[in-house]
């Protein structure tokens, strides 16, 4: 017997207009058709209809984990500092974490994620090989203090999350569980009806090696991807890498000073020479952790700081100040030069490769220089990826240009190694009878996510669009008007929750037909079955959300048919 739910009992206010602040679709329909609603910035109430669409993709997730051995636990959200401390989260994390003091002074922290802790569970559980492999799984409400949380429930402070964690004691056998999670999360959003992608990603404030994201694409997305039109390549924009190709530099001629007054910038320096931007050298000078270091990129290309500060993590990046030149001499503002820095580490793209010839600040006030070239008249420190990346840019994987799209991340899978293991001394007692220490992986599933994903992706003109998997119901019926139609609706719904369908029946008294209907597309179950002007024959018209076909049918077809 399956749930029978009237809308004239149901806790429901739906909208007809938009609510003022928002700007995603997800945003405006969760809101207009009544699944949730904000309590303050970032904060948000589930209310029934919400309540239910999220405990649905709670429950595709559990039976996935489950499927694959893992066990779940429920840790608390209220946490001690010290693990975090420990790891050096309480720092990295920065502004992102709620911090608070008990009444006695102790310091904790709101969980925004449980390496530490199940690391810590795992230690005091755990003592032997034959205990390993375990992977064990939580959903549970997750907490970060988000400067700007928008977009509904995409990015809120306080959200819904699957986290899980796997131990073992080889690095076979973590790619192993990686494999189990990967395949877990394919079929989890399959199931979902989530329109995804698999990305190369890094690793951040998590640590780890190998990392890879889930991403579905939605105009509403805040990560930028690219995808291969050629091959299968794909990665989060801040993975993808460009490889180092030294080139033959033995013909350049010497270095050569130009006069360029009044050209601190790489737009008014290509102006004045009339060359390409992408032939000038752009320095860009940066503090890491309070030391000066120059980042070089080709002139037409953008620093990415973000893709910079993940390179350099835990370090902390930061643009320098106009006070941050006086007293160096070599550093002329507008006008630096990787040839003759004192004392600065220079880090550049691998588009500025060994061989390269550059025009470049020569770090003097008006002056700029011409044929300096990489690995002769400057060496780089390091050559990491920094550089924003453009639609067009090479495939590292075949060499086709590039697209760009935005997307969702709604799911996120890490090898993460010893780290946490490392820093809390996860040892068990190996085979052959000595300590061993542990290797770890993260996967995590945005739960709260998933249903705006949902709702971006499978959202029409009319409203919301649900697969059926996780929609509140499997149909709504409509009572058109009249006693008559009320009473078939009734009796049509019970006599389908008792064949295993669940229902939402509009049974409102004093509620047009117009805006019944409206109603029902907006919440958007996957069938509209309607009693109305043919109610007397015993006959009902089912509709299909998603494609708008409509048939007419007698209370036995129907119930055949949505029993299926």
């Amino acid at each position: 017997m399956a749930q029978v739910q009237r809308m004239s009992r149901l806790m429901v206010k739906t909208l007809r207009d938009d609510p003022a602040d928002a700007e995603t679709l997800s945003h405006k329909l969760l809101v207009r058709a009544g699944y949730v609603r904000r309590n303050s910035a970032g904060i948000w109430t589930w209310l029934p209809l919400g309540k239910k669409v999220l405990d649905n993709i709670s429950r595709v997730v559990r039976e996935e984990m489950d499927a694959i051995g893992a066990q779940e636990v429920l840790l608390p959200a209220l946490l001690p500092k010290e693990p975090y401390e420990a790891s050096a989260r309480w720092e990295e994390y920065g502004d992102l974490l709620f911090r608070l003091k008990d009444r006695k002074g102790g310091e904790y922290l709101l969980g925004p994620t449980h390496e530490e802790i199940f690391t810590l569970v795992v230690k005091d559980q755990v003592a032997s090989y034959k205990d390993l492999p375990v992977m064990l799984y939580q959903i549970q409400t997750k907490y970060r203090d988000e400067a700007r949380p928008r977009s509904g429930v995409l990015r809120g402070r306080e959200f819904q999350m699957k986290d899980s964690y796997s131990f073992d004691t080889t690095d076979e056998g973590l790619a192993e569980s990686y494999a189990l999670h990967r395949a877990a999360y394919q079929k989890i959003f399959a199931r979902l009806g989530l329109d995804y992608r698999i990305v190369s990603a890094v690793s951040g404030a998590m640590g780890g090696s190998a990392s890879e994201e889930f991403l579905a694409p939605a105009a509403a997305g805040e990560d930028t991807f690219v995808d291969c039109p050629s091959c299968d390549y794909a990665a989060n924009t801040e993975a993808v890498t460009f490889a180092l190709k030294p080139v033959d530099g033995s013909g350049v001629g010497p270095v050569e000073e130009l006069d360029t007054p009044d050209t601190p910038t790489i737009e008014t320096l290509a102006e004045h020479l009339g060359v390409p931007a992408s032939t000038t050298l752009k320095n860009l000078l940066v503090k890491v952790d309070g030391e000066i270091v120059a980042v070089g990129v080709p002139g037409n290309r953008e620093v990415d700081l973000g893709k910079l500060g993940e390179h350099l993590a835990p370090a902390v990046v930061e643009l320098v100040t106009a006070e941050d030149f006086e007293g160096r001499g070599d550093l002329v503002r507008g006008y630096v030069g990787p040839q003759g820095l004192e004392k600065v580490r220079y880090i550049a793209d691998p588009r500025v490769a060994p061989g390269t010839a550059w025009i470049t600040g020569a770090n003097k006030v008006n002056t700029h220089a011409k044929n300096v070239v990489a690995g002769r008249d400057f060496e780089v420190d390091d050559y990491l990826d920094v550089v924003v990346v453009e639609e067009g840019d090479p495939c590292p994987k075949c060499g086709t240009g590039l697209k760009l799209d935005r997307a969702i991340e709604i799911g996120h899978i890490f090898q993460l190694g010893r780290k946490y293991a490392d820093t809390f001394q996860l040892d068990v007692l190996g085979q052959q009878g000595k300590p061993v220490r542990v290797t770890m992986g993260s996967y995590g599933i945005g739960v709260s996510r998933a249903v705006a994903a949902l709702a971006e992706q499978s959202a029409d003109e009319q409203g919301l669009c649900w697969p059926k998997e996780i929609a509140p119901a499997d149909v709504h019926v409509v009572a058109a008007g009249k006693a008559l139609q009320t009473e078939l609706a009734l009796d049509v719904s019970e006599k389908l929750g008792a064949a295993g369908v669940r229902v939402l029946v509009d049974d409102r008294a004093g509620v047009s037909p117009g805006v019944k209907f409206t109603d029902a597309e907006l919440i958007g179950v996957p069938k509209i079955l309607v009693a109305g002007r043919r109610s007397a024959e015993g006959v009902l018209e089912l509709k299909d959300r998603r494609t708008g076909e409509r048939e007419e049918l007698t209370v036995d077809e129907a119930i055949a048919r949505l029993a299926e």
